[in-house]
């Protein structure tokens, strides 16, 4: 079973599937960054994740917030789901400003657009998504970094 999938998504429709079906394969701890240029899909794909959690309320990118907290529920267990938007960082100090280090731990989920703007503060993602528009639709590519990573992918595999 492989620990890298490329998908081709059809459709803003395909790529909230993708995260639904997805997000179901997420386990506590799991630290997922999201890579893609501007309107390649990142926040629709978590919008879709939220979704596929049971969470049906507004989902808003943070780009101005930097971070929005979701309850959801994982393993019939109520779970911090963190969606990060680093997009306006200037340099990586403004992750250590911000407080953001205590988000990060066993119990949370991080979904992180624009990871790169943290340097090498963040912790190391157990899954990398990229996003690239290709023609009317999307090319995603899952990529597992961790143990935990693999464990999510093979799971969504076999969903």
């Amino acid at each position: 079973m492989t620990h890298d999938i490329t998908l081709k998504l059809a459709d803003e429709q395909a790529t909230l599937k993708l995260g639904a079906d997805f997000a179901r394969s997420l386990i506590a701890g799991v630290n997922v960054y999201l890579h893609g240029d501007l309107g390649a899909g990142k926040t629709t794909l978590v919008r879709g994740a939220l979704n596929g959690l049971e969470f049906f309320g507004k989902v808003k990118s943070p780009t101005y917030t930097l971070v929005e907290p979701y309850q959801v529920q994982i393993n019939k267990k109520m779970t911090n789901l963190y969606h990060f938007d680093l997009y306006r960082f200037m340099d990586e100090e403004e992750w250590e400003a911000a407080g953001f280090r205590d988000y990060f731990n066993p119990h949370s989920i991080c979904l992180i657009e624009w990871p790169d703007k943290a340097g090498s503060l963040i912790p190391l993602a157990d899954i990398d998504v990229y996003l690239e528009l290709s023609g009317e639709g999307r090319i995603a590519r899952l990529i597992a970094n961790t143990t935990a990573g693999k464990v999510c992918l093979e799971h969504y595999q076999e969903s």
